[in-house]
């Protein structure tokens, strides 16, 4: 009985999700995922009227445990070897954007009045690979529905501005296919949004981009690590001074659903794994998110957002510009421009 209580918030958040898909399928365009448009259909439905509390525990149980496992599934997409092939005239400009990202980001969050999981949500969207990279740091640091909205909607807005400007600023400089794939690969953000960037300059531009951002999908198995141990650390600090003095050690925190995904990319790495079944679990994978992101919006209010206020998105253009610029100055470097 006690399974059947996450049923109604799971289906739910299916519903909201399977709504989105059809949603994303009618543009013209996929300027606009529908793991976004799920989330902000899930805020809607909140505003109007929010879950009962029937739909409480299936929506935390989809927001939580369907989260890690659409992470473990995404592993099996990638294979590191082509990736790593293909994308290693990237890993330098990637370098140099993460550190833009994490070490920019701490400083400005402050500068913000930021509390530093919205913050790192905020870095690791931009710097990663936008949703994919939040859904997965977010359970980590225990972050609330309201920062992984708001983290959501910081990169979302930019991504948008960047599909139409990155193809424009690209002709204007004279970039070639190789060139532009690689900036646009390590400086927008969301998968889709990479996507639609890249091909909106060539069809070899929008190849090259898409292995790249694989290529930045990786980072998310060291940067959940590293904030594994952040947490750890915070939650024994937290614990030396209570009177209690809970038991914190990092098998109770580590986020053993990492370990998933990097075992599902060095299977399809080292094995003959079919296509048909490669393509089928990242379409597994995709909706299953798009569900997560989902119940997350339909646990989050506009109210509690707004309570951050304008802070948030300011973090992230500030990021955003930021990591555009040293992409750029960092092929220029390197004499790819």
């Amino acid at each position: 009985m006690k399974h059947l209580r996450i049923v109604p918030g799971f289906v739910l958040a299916v519903a909201v999700a399977a709504l989105a898909c059809w949603l994303e399928s009618l543009l013209p365009v996929h300027l606009i995922g529908s793991a976004v448009i799920a989330m902000f259909i899930g805020m809607g439905i909140n505003a109007v009227k929010a879950p009962a509390q029937t739909l409480l525990p299936g929506l935390k149980f989809t927001s939580k445990k369907v989260l890690k496992f659409a992470i473990i599934l995404l592993g099996l997409s990638l294979n590191v070897t082509t990736i790593l092939h293909v994308g290693r005239m990237s890993l330098t400009v990637m370098v140099f954007t993460l550190l833009t990202c994490f070490g920019g980001g701490y400083f400005i969050g402050r500068a913000l009045g930021l509390n530093w999981k919205l913050s790192n949500l905020i870095s690791a969207g931009t710097g990663i690979c936008g949703g994919s990279a939040i859904a997965a740091i977010a359970p980590t640091i225990e972050a609330e529905d309201s920062d992984v909205a708001y983290a959501m909607s910081a990169t979302f807005l930019f991504d948008m501005a960047m599909i139409v400007l990155f193809p424009i600023m690209g002709r204007a400089m004279g970039m070639s296919d190789q060139a532009f794939g690689i900036w646009a690969g390590t400086a927008v953000n969301d998968t889709s949004s990479v996507v639609a960037t890249g091909y909106a300059f060539s069809e070899a531009a929008g190849d090259f981009a898409t292995m790249v951002k694989l290529t930045r999908t990786l980072a998310i198995i060291p940067t959940v690590v590293i904030f594994a141990l952040v947490q750890l650390r915070l939650k024994r600090r937290v614990a030396a001074g209570s009177a209690l003095k809970a038991n914190v050690s990092i098998a109770s925190i580590f986020p053993w659903f990492i370990l998933g995904f990097l075992g599902m990319a060095i299977l399809s790495s080292v094995l003959p794994i079919p296509a048909q079944l490669v393509s089928a679990a990242k379409r597994l994978s995709k909706f299953l998110m798009v569900c997560a992101l989902a119940a997350i919006g339909l646990n989050t209010s506009f109210s509690s957002m707004k309570k951050a206020g304008v802070r948030p998105m300011v973090h992230g253009f500030i990021i955003s510009a930021l990591v555009v610029i040293v992409a750029l100055l960092v092929e220029m470097g390197m004499g790819i421009v």
